[in-house]
């Protein structure tokens, strides 16, 4: 035996000390725990990925610590005070003519002064339509109204009547339909019904259930209505019993022993998926012990995820998707769950590109693992459901013989899926799950307070009745016959800008096989610059996402898209002929995406130019 040797076996033989056994115990705690931490990360991000990760964090802090000597300093925050200054000049009204309220009056003022002052401030930062533009074609908002509203013909003054449910001064830019999503505008017959139901519960706050019963009625019916359309189970055409075990999210939630679908409503799509994730967190440390909880989403999943993971603690794995059919990698998904995953992601329809996930494959790897499954619906919410019944779920065949545009199952009728979320977009959400014992996880209870026992099903405490109220109103008043035209008008539309693209835009292409109302294009390789095409629709007055990872831009179709689908596609062909022969590289898709793109410092510029304009968002 060497002596080096007989060493180490003297020093392992040697008695210890009960505190020195408590060191070497809690030491190989740490290394073990770190070593399980570090092997979960590279299973579920891959060795080569995990390396670039690495060199691109090194590179980072390298170029944050030049940036912070005093040349490049200056030099920076001179470039960042001036991006400031141009946001605060977007975004704030200045000039002898803005009036600005940054006090309480001393007196209140008059309903008639109130209208005039909303009017004026309308007016203050009212868009000019665009010279370049090209036609502005009458926009028919409601087509069962048969309204022709031109906006370009109204003139914002003092005068006029801001809380008029007709198209003002401020929403004359909107109403042409030139933007991607943001407005979910069913005409002016809807908005009155809104506005009146607004008007009827104004002061309702369903905390106060036995104070506002009609409010808490109709959120429960909501909820109901939404369950049905998503095939919840224990409902009429419910979905199968998943036949899982008892230990998994998909279990049963009545002393029958069947599931049966629950859900609340939330203030929003993302509140929905925070929600979620909070239910999962606490279901997996209540059933399964888990303290140190990780979900696995699609690089194309809501940035929502991301924010509840943040919030909450929950570690979050972040899996690619195929870059032809859009879909996550299913195989990759399943190399990523561990015994902490608590939670699967998957999209019907994700934001950036419109396409879906592999819903029943997602489901199979859930089932099998025993996690929960959440399908966000919250983009294609009143549309997915109704492209069955539209004729639109099998898609079509395109010249080269391919099918496009097919929807697969990604509802409660799929085996696996524990949880849907679903956009009412009337500012509110409902979040949904297989049975009602799983909802109970979302809750917060605390019956020792002193100012009672507290409980509440979602983030808020008090809410808005009136905005419960208007999302029954607009169900009620559209019923399944309106949505369902809404999806065949607004599908019908998303696939003709898609087939324009694909058949009359050689130079570019569309990504994936959008099923529903969203629709992102790229450019080919050795093409236009797909940034300066945005930047170009932007000077034809359209308002549209720019995407990365492939960089592309993207439209979400609503019933406002509908009557100016030529123009958008006659806009785009002039826009790409813009971009191959007069690129600005002035645009702001072109200026941020090239620096979020720049270097590996900067996404980290871009957060600041992002936290400057939330800044002003304040500013008054």
């Amino acid at each position: 035996m060497t002596p080096q040797l007989h060493m180490v076996v003297d020093w392992a033989a040697r008695p210890r000390t009960p505190y020195e056994r408590l060191k070497s115990a809690l030491f190989f705690y740490v290394v073990l725990t770190h070593t399980l931490a570090a092997y979960r990360h590279l299973r579920a991000r891959g060795v080569a990925h995990t390396i670039r990760e690495f060199l691109v964090w090194i590179h980072r802090q390298t170029l944050l610590l030049l940036i912070r000597l005093p040349p490049m300093r200056k030099k920076v925050s001179a470039e960042l005070a001036a991006a400031r200054l141009s946001i605060s000049a977007s975004l704030v009204p200045s000039g002898p003519h803005v009036s600005r309220h940054l006090a309480l009056p001393p007196t209140g003022m008059s309903p008639e002064w109130i209208e005039a002052e909303m009017a004026r401030m309308d007016a203050e930062m009212a868009p000019v339509p665009d010279s370049n533009s090209g036609s502005h074609p009458n926009t028919n908002a409601d087509t069962n109204a048969n309204t022709n509203t031109n906006a370009d013909d109204a003139e914002p003054t003092p005068t006029t009547t801001a809380l008029s449910t007709s198209t003002s001064a401020a929403d004359a830019h909107w109403a042409h339909g030139k933007l991607s999503g943001a407005v979910y505008h069913g005409g002016p017959a809807l908005t009155a019904v809104l506005v009146r139901a607004f008007a009827r519960y104004a002061v309702a706050n369903p905390l106060h259930p036995e104070v506002f019963p009609a409010v808490r009625k109709m959120e429960a019916e909501v909820v109901q209505m939404c369950l049905r359309m998503y095939h919840a189970p224990g409902l009429p055409n419910d979905s199968p019993d998943s036949g899982l075990a008892l230990d998994s999210p998909n279990d049963a939630g009545t002393t029958e022993g069947k599931a049966t679908g629950a859900g609340t409503m939330t203030s929003g799509g993302t509140e929905s998926i925070i929600m979620a994730v909070k239910t999962y967190r606490d279901w997996a440390r209540a059933t399964k012990g888990i303290t140190r909880p990780e979900m696995v989403v699609p690089a194309s999943a809501h940035a929502a995820f991301d924010k509840g993971g943040a919030y909450l603690g929950v570690k979050v794995h972040t899996v690619p998707v195929d870059p032809v059919t859009r879909k996550v990698d299913v195989g990759r998904v399943r190399r990523a769950i561990n015994r902490n995953t608590i939670m699967l992601v998957a999209s019907a329809i994700n934001f950036p590109d419109g396409n879906q996930d592999d819903v029943p494959a997602l489901g199979a790897l859930a089932a099998a693992h025993g996690v929960g499954l959440h399908v966000d619906c919250c983009l294609g919410s009143f549309v997915v459901p109704f492209l069955e019944e539209a004729n639109l779920a099998a898609g079509e065949t395109r010249p080269d013989g391919r099918v496009a545009y097919k929807l697969e199952p990604f509802d409660f009728r799929v085996r696996g899926v524990t949880s849907v979320s679903c956009d009412t977009h009337k500012g509110s959400s409902v979040i949904m799950y297989r049975s009602a014992e799983l909802r109970r996880y979302q809750y917060y209870v605390t019956p020792d307070w002193s100012g009672g026992v507290y409980a509440s099903p979602s983030l808020s405490g008090s809410r808005p009745g009136a905005l419960i109220a208007g999302t029954w109103a607009a169900m009620q008043y559209m019923g399944s016959a309106g949505y369902l035209a809404s999806c065949r008008a607004i599908v019908s539309a998303t696939r003709r800008i898609a087939n324009a693209i694909e058949d009359e835009i050689p130079e570019l292409y569309v990504l994936g096989s959008p099923p529903a109302s969203v629709v992102a294009f790229a450019a080919r390789e050795g093409g236009v610059d797909i940034m300066e095409v945005g930047d170009a629709m932007g000077r034809r007055g359209w308002h549209l996402n720019a995407i990365s990872g492939p960089a592309a831009v993207h439209i979400a179709c609503t019933l406002l898209t509908v009557p100016v689908v030529d123009t958008f596609i006659a806009d785009l062909k002039a826009s790409v002929e813009e971009a191959k022969t007069k690129p600005s590289g002035q645009g702001t898709m072109v200026r941020l995406y090239g620096l979020g793109k720049s270097s590996a410092v900067g996404p980290t510029m871009v957060r600041e130019l992002a936290a400057s304009f939330l800044d002003t968002l304040y500013q008054a």
